[in-house]
């Protein structure tokens, strides 16, 4: 049908009022389980101290009746040091930025503050769970907390809960436990199997540790699910009432033989390795939880700074254990 001669179009037209939503739509990940799950401590300077101990080896007991026993030589307690580090952004506004009326906000600097402090949650979860080792730091150089890696393994390979899966057999390796370094693979990765976990799992129980989380990046959770196999079944839901069919192809818990793990994805672990992790003996200290400094001003504009100082505590790394130089394929 032909448009009637003068129809007044919007493609001609002009000034028409923008169609601007009130709302911003932002998709960026904010999960962070590791920091979720760890607990939250305090620390009342950037070098903060705990102390770990063991008990000795179970033996035969067998004793003479009325027998003066000796002494025993006993061991002291271990002394463990970590620093806290700060993390921070700086967000700068012009008077006339403040000034005028924007779309899905009232305030751009406080908007833009609250977006500095989620990402500044996720680059804490980014270093927590990755490879810095414990560092001073001095004038000049920024201080380092020992991330989660630092505080695996025991320099006695056979007793050691980090288990190497790209050598050739996999197996338990030395690392030191005390936050001043990390242990790598000794080659190129290797595909992860079950047995690499479990093997895991069982230098941590004869250690005494009791993890129940399994956290890793999404390829090795996805990886973890197809180990245990994938499932097709008739759901039943209160017993009785069936549901209709369902092709389950995950898995959020496995059982092994020295525990139940909850299979927890975490967006910024390292890519080639998982961790078995025990939070009791895990938390974040903070000497300065977070807060907003407002800086001198020096003309038209308002400067502020979102800051956190903060270190972590592996209260006893032997609780926990990690597979490194692993592939989901």
């Amino acid at each position: 049908m032909a448009i009637p001669t003068n129809t007044r179009e919007t493609y001609g037209g002009v000034q028409i009022r923008e169609d601007l939503s009130n709302i911003i739509y932002n998709i960026s990940p904010m999960d962070t389980p590791f920091i979720s799950g760890a607990g939250r401590g305090t620390a009342s300077n950037t070098l903060f101290e705990w102390q770990k101990d063991e008990l000795a080896a179970a033996a035969a007991n067998q004793k003479k009746e009325g027998d003066n026993p000796a002494s025993l030589a006993v061991s002291e307690p271990t002394k463990l040091q970590n620093y806290t580090q700060i993390s921070e952004k700086a967000v700068q506004t012009s008077g006339t930025a403040e000034a005028v009326d924007w779309a899905g906000r009232k305030s751009s600097q406080a908007y833009q503050l609250a977006k500095r402090a989620k990402e500044i949650k996720r680059d804490m979860e980014f270093m927590l769970t990755g490879n810095d080792t414990a560092a001073v730091g001095a004038s000049g150089t920024a201080r380092k907390t020992g991330a989660l890696n630092s505080w695996m393994g025991v320099t006695t390979a056979a007793d050691s809960n980090i288990i190497d899966g790209s050598n050739a057999t996999p197996a338990a390796i030395a690392g030191t436990g005390v936050g001043t370094a990390v242990t790598s693979p000794s080659t190129t990765d290797k595909v992860l199997t079950m047995g690499m976990v479990n093997l895991c799992v069982e230098q941590i129980w004869k250690a005494g540790g009791s993890p129940d989380v399994l956290m890793c990046r999404s390829d090795l959770k996805v990886k973890m699910s197809s180990l245990a196999g994938s499932v097709v079944a008739d759901i039943v839901s209160n017993h009785d009432k069936a549901s209709p069919a369902a092709a389950i192809n995950s898995v959020d818990v496995i059982v092994t033989d020295f525990g139940t793990f909850k299979i927890v994805p975490n967006r910024f672990c390292l890519a080639n390795q998982l961790y078995l992790l025990d939070f009791d003996y895990w938390s974040v200290d903070y000497l300065r939880p977070f807060q907003t400094e407002t800086l001198a001003k020096t003309g038209d504009s308002v400067k502020q700074m979102m800051i956190s100082e903060y270190g972590l505590r592996g209260k006893n790394g032997q609780a926990s254990g990690t597979v490194i130089g692993v592939k989901a394929s």
